[in-house]
């Protein structure tokens, strides 16, 4: 064999001769199909059975990976070590595999993932090295591979970190359909192009034969506007459209309303009006378009754009029939919940309501999507548009800001604005936002700032440490807003500092830096902001966000905008591990890190912290953990808590569903017994040692009567074994008897202590008489077991606290 050897087809052969004699089997993959899995099984199979050494690492970045496919890897053979990272939001694409046998080996690295296509028939391109070849090279692989295998961020994958898995992927592919579950279908049909023969690649992810210029549809917009017709044709006539900021929502109304006659267009800001006319021109370019506004009342043309505040007015509103528009468009639909458009929406009788916006849901709960009828066409987020590449990708920077808002009064919406302008106006903080602004921008910046003051005072600084920037704001002696567009477009500007006029409606597309100096009330607000910068123009390869997070109210939440895993998973991870799209980063100063991570466990109820920190373990240990190890491998000190919240640890898992339907009903029977051996007090640890006798005896027998004299050898051998319990629970006078076991003094001790205590404390549930421990209640046979493993979970855990954690 040559050095180095080009493999661009039937790799899965090799491979599979490779599983088939080599002890070490080593496999690092972006992604698992079913179908590579089923392909490679049965030689999986047949290597564990002789011993050999397989490990194997994927990814779960974008959720390619399929449950089903893991499942089934898991379920080959118990010696199979399968292992997953946690990509956070990095891309994850190695493709690797590595066979060694002795003093020979293989190392295949290319292209091909595990899937049949991929390995079978698929355009792959893989390169095949020996070892002996390439000595150097082969171990460094090895090296790398079990660098990533045993990486902090690398979990095993079990039959519960499966289930978190499947529950993250399914909620995933809701939130984005049509992402990557159509390509990895397309995969699983091996829809790529074998054997030169010509297939349709599916999801398309760009254009590139349309033009910025050229007026038809592009982009999300096809898709969108397919989905409307159909809405039309099956007879709705109500519909809403959730599009990210930059995928042309008012070209899509435009395209939309050809089928209509008369359109009105209802939007908040002149600045929308305006453009969403120019838009609807190019599109229609023989319509007549007017404005109806506070200062021109162009009535009688084919296409109305109205100002709500103007249209609202009753006398305005009554100068038009309820028919006399077809289609209404209403834009950034998330503030049709107000009154001012419930009064317009229920005045006019269009045949077709279209609601267009890029942020659906509002701070105050109110329903917009009832106002539609609960109909949405169509959805698409900006990580979604990002990942077909129709929006830029963006670099996240999170910085921190030592302001404490705590000491800020809150009025219920928002801070007290003095009292918030007046610890944002530090040279310090002044500092700070410069620095990070120089070690992360590029050449164009919109800035967010909480107030005009704060927005000139930084210009201002901004200014005078050498740099061109404006103040641009709705107040007296700003620069015309026209003009400093044009300004930073055309590079003579580095920076606008804006306080909300850039919200909604304007755009520079050449923008590829934001800057945010105030804190996020509003997820809403946050996502419009972030959408500002991440219209793609020429030369932009990314949008970096720079944002200053402090411990202002909320400033986890808005984390949920890059968290576009599933519930359980967000409920369980640190905030700080976003999953993003390729050519993304998330990347968070420590300090930030661990103050949303403190911010996070802060927001969370008790119940839903111990909630968090029990699937936490039972995910690591892949099954139902043992009391004691919630403790010892959890991140919380929950000692006492769960007895506080829940009476006992049984009570949780019985509130938790953890329990099956036997569990269930053993719990309701012998509920008191657990209360009573979780909380009964231990000035010393004799009471729980006593009761490790009685358990000692088994699931069969634990429950029947004991005297001191059975559970002296158990009890003398418990503290003999470890120093240190002897050392804490006896005093000098009884030491020589626990060292040198006398069973009548041991058996003394343990009557007039432990045994007396736990009869004369517990409520008639264990009695102590005629030199007999009893408990005072039966255990049905059918039960037996159940009650025996929680009991002994019980008191081991008490034991561990005792010893180890108080």
């Amino acid at each position: 064999m040559r050095k180095v050897e080009l493999y661009t087809g039937h790799l899965g052969s090799e491979i599979t001769s490779r599983i088939e004699r080599s002890s070490t089997i080593f496999i690092l993959t972006s992604f698992i199909m079913k179908s590579g899995v089923r392909l490679l099984r049965e030689a999986l199979r047949q290597a564990a059975d002789r011993d050999a050494d397989i490990k194997i690492c994927t990814g779960d970045y974008l959720y390619i990976t399929q449950p089903d496919a893991l499942e089934e890897l898991i379920h080959i053979h118990p010696k199979i070590e399968v292992r997953m990272f946690r990509s956070g939001g990095e891309s994850f694409h190695p493709k690797a595999y590595i066979f060694e046998d002795g003093d020979g080996g293989m190392l295949f690295v290319g292209s091909s993932n595990l899937s049949k296509s991929a390995l079978r028939n698929g355009v792959e391109w893989n390169l095949g090295m020996q070892k002996e070849t390439e000595i150097d090279t082969f171990e460094q692989a090895i090296n790398e591979f079990m660098k990533l295998h045993n990486h902090e961020q690398t979990i095993s994958v079990n039959t519960e970190t499966l289930k978190l898995y499947r529950g993250n992927y399914d909620g995933y592919h809701q939130k984005h359909p049509n992402l990557v579950r159509n390509w990895t279908e397309a995969e699983e049909q091996n829809l790529m192009l074998p054997q030169g023969k010509s297939k349709t690649l599916p999801d398309k992810v760009a254009d590139s034969s349309v033009s910025y210029g050229e007026i038809q549809p592009r982009f999300a917009q096809v898709g969108a506007l397919e989905e409307l017709e159909k809405t039309v044709e099956e007879g709705f006539d109500k519909s809403l459209i959730i599009m990210a900021t930059g995928l042309g929502k008012t070209y899509l109304a435009a395209f939309f309303a050809r089928r209509f006659r008369r359109v009105l267009f209802v939007a908040h800001r002149e600045e929308i009006l305006y453009q969403a006319q120019k838009s609807f021109r190019n599109v229609h370019p023989s319509k007549k378009t007017g404005i109806y506004n506070g200062k021109v009342k162009e009535r009688d043309v084919d296409f109305l754009f109205a100002s709500i505040y103007t249209l609202n007015q009753k006398r305005h509103l009554q100068q038009f029939s309820p028919n006399q528009f077809d289609l209404i468009v209403i834009d950034e639909f998330h503030h049709a919940a107000a009154n001012s458009y419930r009064n317009v929406l229920s005045y006019f009788q269009p045949q077709f309501l279209l609601g267009i916006t890029a942020t659906p849901d509002r701070n105050d709960n109110r329903d917009i999507y009832a106002l539609c009828n609960n109909r949405v066409a169509y959805r698409i987020d900006f990580l979604e548009a990002i990942q077909h590449q129709w929006l830029s990708p963006f670099h996240y920077y999170g910085v921190y800001d030592d302001t404490d808002y705590s000491q800020i009064r809150w009025l219920g919406t928002q801070y007290d604005e003095e009292q918030l302008t007046a610890v944002q106006l530090r040279d310090e903080l002044f500092e700070k936002t410069l620095q990070a602004w120089r070690e992360h921008k590029q050449t164009r910046t919109l800035v967010f700032c909480s107030s005009i003051r704060q927005a000139r005072a930084l210009s201002e600084f901004f200014n005078l440490n050498g740099h061109r920037t404006v103040a641009l704001h709705s107040g007296p002696e700003a620069l015309p807003r026209s003009q400093a567009i044009r300004q930073l477009r055309d590079g003579e500007m580095e920076a606008i500092f804006t306080v909300d006029l850039f919200n909604e409606g304007v755009d520079i597309p050449s923008v590829d830096t934001l800057l945010f100096v105030r804190p996020t009330e509003s997820l809403t607000v946050f996502t419009q902001q972030v959408g500002r910068g991440l219209r793609l123009h020429d030369g932009k390869e990314y949008c970096v966000i720079i944002d200053l997070i402090g411990n202002y109210r909320n400033a986890d939440v808005k984390m949920s905008l890059f968290q576009v895993q599933g519930d359980q998973a967000a409920a369980k991870r640190s905030v700080n591990k976003p999953i993003v799209p390729e050519g993304c980063m998330v990347d968070f100063e420590l300090a930030a890190v661990n103050l949303l991570d403190e911010m996070a466990r802060k927001r969370a109820p008790r119940r839903e912290q111990l909630l968090d920190n029990y699937f936490t373990v039972k995910q690591d240990l892949g099954r139902r953990p043992a009391y004691v190890e919630v403790y010892q491998n959890g991140k919380l000190d929950q000692y006492g808590m769960y007895r506080q919240e829940f009476k006992s640890y049984v009570g949780f898992l019985h509130w938790a569903g953890e329990l099956s339907e036997r569990e269930q009903e053993a719990f309701k029977l012998y509920e008191n017994w657990l209360l009573e051996v979780e909380g009964t007090t231990m000035t010393r640890s004799y009471k729980m040692v006593v009761l490790q006798a009685m358990l000692e005896r088994g699931a069969d027998k634990w429950f029947l009567p004991i005297t001191p004299q059975e559970a002296a050898p158990y009890f003398h051998q418990y503290y003999v074994e470890k120093k240190y319990r002897r050392d804490k629970d006896f005093s000098s006078k009884n030491t020589k008897a626990m060292w040198e076991y006398n069973e009548r003094k041991v058996s003394a001790l343990i009557a007039e202590m432990p045994m007396s205590k736990l009869s004369g404390s517990s409520k008639g549930l264990v009695v102590f008489e005629d030199n007999m421990l009893r408990l005072g209640f039966d255990v049905l046979p059918e039960y037996r077991e159940i009650v025996w493993e929680w009991t002994k979970e019980i008191c081991e855990y008490r034991l561990q606290y005792y010893f180890f954690w108080r």
